[in-house]
């Protein structure tokens, strides 16, 4: 079992987020006052572990700068099937949809250090049973395909 570590939202997609603490996730929408909510690609998110990653290459990273709106811990999101079933806190239900995302422009960090983990790494999710999220919730596999 994982955690959130934080709940991220900007208006545009593509675009740094800011980490708010908490939101509300909508069913089939995604979360409210986010530029992703409404679209195929509802919910992203992508664990501290590999932001990590970013930071050795000599990076000042955190949640939020690669546009994901949950960045986890402790959980190998990349690791499950499209089709796997995540609980978020006690309520919320997600299921995996897409592994990586094509990066058709290479975006600031990409352009810094000739890297980006969010293609590779990131995940998104559509939402089958929404509520509220915030820094600290657990995160775990209810059903892997």
């Amino acid at each position: 079992m994982g955690r959130i570590v934080a709940v991220c939202v900007g208006e545009e997609k593509g675009k740094k987020k800011k980490d708010v603490g908490k939101a509300i996730i909508k069913e089939a929408y995604g979360i409210v006052g986010d530029g992703h909510a409404g679209t195929e690609r509802e919910v992203s998110l992508l664990a501290m572990e590999s932001i990590e990653k970013m930071r050795k290459l000599g990076l000042d990273v955190g949640p939020g700068d690669f546009a994901e709106n949950l960045t986890t811990e402790g959980i190998d999101l990349v690791s499950f099937p499209i089709g796997t079933k995540l609980k978020i806190g006690e309520k919320i239900t997600v299921e995996v949809t897409q592994i990586g995302k094509e990066c058709h422009d290479h975006c600031a960090i990409y352009e810094q250090v000739g890297d980006c983990v969010m293609p590779r790494e990131g995940i998104f999710v559509k939402v089958l049973e929404g509520g509220k999220v915030k820094r600290g919730d657990s995160i775990r596999v209810t059903e892997e395909v």
